[in-house]
């Protein structure tokens, strides 16, 4: 089957959408589709283009056994809202280009965000005459209508835009239940709306077995501390600056250092909030190759997932798929009822504590920092459900098989969830 995938992010990216969709079609590429991903130039979460892609307008690579289209979009220098729609623009253009250039494929996938993708997969879908898979990755218009980041005589655009693509996808997808159910709550059909859960990479239940952090300890100048560990993205929807408070509020602790790892639009106003704070405790790292990355992860004591109040219960960041997957306690300051905080209480590797209070965080650092017996335990069982939940093989080769029944079977026969194996 030939499929074409149309996404902003993708390999070589570290962090957020780009190793999922990665994993995702390296996998339909190894069982013999043929792949091809019509992406941008890679720019996340520095939000820098590498000076190798720079200065083009369109490239093309393989990447094991992908084939990769990037196509030129502007990326601001600082990102603010209508900095982001003017980006958001620029891909949009020209990755439609891009795409009309392809053969005919079997079928489309087409993933969101930039929800504007929505409007190049009904327009490819009926030049074409194929049908496409929509696959939500987050629920866009909703979290930046809750942060205050979209100017409200966009917003009705965005909604109906929104609806235009779910409408005519022949099949939606989306990474957790409670996105599926924000989706179906918009009046679409609860057979149409599906969870394809994120993939966990195997090489973190490597880490705290044959993967060890005493050699990221040492070159950090770690040594016994009690290691707090935040990593990924660093932008306005996490709210970081919580950490920085828990930290001020650690003074007292000289033992328990936090670590800020990955980049994003916020981690300059972070780092000089900082420096203000004079924070001793609190170190920023910028974003690490896979072999560092998976010491500092060894390293950690516990790793954080912060979310502001107001968008936690429809996110579900990457991050907490890692954490898990490499045994290291959770501390979850997010929403209760949100999917993280599900996820967290089912798997019992972790706690999940009341959103934007530091104060609370701090005691919660404190108390893991005292126990680690229980914090061992909630290693074990976190990395045991993610283990269960998205080891690899049994994800991708279900989700192999719902592209083909999209095309293959009418509507009504597509299945409306993943096998349990999944």
């Amino acid at each position: 089957m030939r499929i074409l995938v149309l996404a902003i992010n993708y390999w070589p990216e570290q962090t957020g959408i780009g190793p999922v969709l990665t994993r995702r079609c390296e996998y339909l590429a190894s069982v013999g589709h043929e792949v091809t991903v019509c992406t941008s130039m890679p720019y996340y979460p520095e939000w820098r283009i590498p000076r190798e892609y720079s200065g083009k307008l369109f490239s093309r690579e393989e990447h094991n056994g992908v084939e990769i289209l990037r196509s030129w979009m502007w990326v601001p220098g600082r990102v603010t809202s209508v900095k982001r729609i003017a980006f958001e623009a620029s891909f949009l253009a020209t990755s439609l280009v891009n795409a009309m250039r392809n053969r005919k494929p079997d079928m489309l996938v087409v993933v969101s965000p930039p929800l504007g993708l929505g409007l190049s997969a009904v327009m490819l879908s009926r030049w074409w005459k194929v049908p496409y898979l929509f696959d939500v990755m987050d629920l866009q218009p909703d979290a930046a209508v809750d942060l205050g980041m979209l100017p409200k005589p966009i917003r009705p655009l965005l909604y109906r835009l929104e609806s235009m693509a779910y409408k005519h996808a022949a099949l939606i997808s989306t990474i957790s239940e409670g996105m599926r159910q924000k989706i179906v709550s918009k009046g679409f059909s609860p057979e149409k709306v599906v969870v394809v859960p994120p993939t966990a990479d195997s090489n973190l239940f490597d880490i705290g077995t044959h993967v060890l952090g005493d050699e990221f300890r040492r070159r950090h100048g770690l040594h016994d501390q009690f290691v707090v560990g935040h990593c990924g993205n660093m932008g306005v929807k996490q709210g970081l600056d919580l950490v920085l408070h828990a930290a001020s509020r650690l003074r007292e602790r000289p033992d328990i250092t936090f670590i800020l790892v990955g980049d994003g639009a916020m981690k300059p106003q972070l780092e000089q909030q900082a420096s203000s704070l004079q924070l001793s405790n609190l170190r920023f790292l910028p974003l690490l190759d896979e072999s560092s990355f998976s010491e500092m992860l060894a390293a950690t004591d516990v790793g954080l997932i912060v979310q502001q109040s107001s968008v936690s219960d429809i996110v579900f960041p990457s991050k907490t798929v890692t954490l898990l997957s490499a045994a290291r306690p959770v501390i979850a300051s997010v929403n209760d009822k949100s999917e993280i905080g599900r996820t967290i209480h089912i798997s019992r590797g972790g706690v999940v504590i009341r959103p934007e209070d530091p104060d609370l965080l701090a005691e919660t650092v404190r108390n893991f920092a005292a126990d680690k017996e229980s914090r061992q335990a909630m290693g074990a069982r976190g990395r045991q459900y993610a283990v269960k939940t998205w080891e690899t093989s049994g994800v991708l080769s279900a989700f192999g098989t719902l592209l083909t029944d999209t095309v293959t079977l009418k509507r009504d026969d597509v299945p409306t969830e993943l096998p349990a194996s999944a």
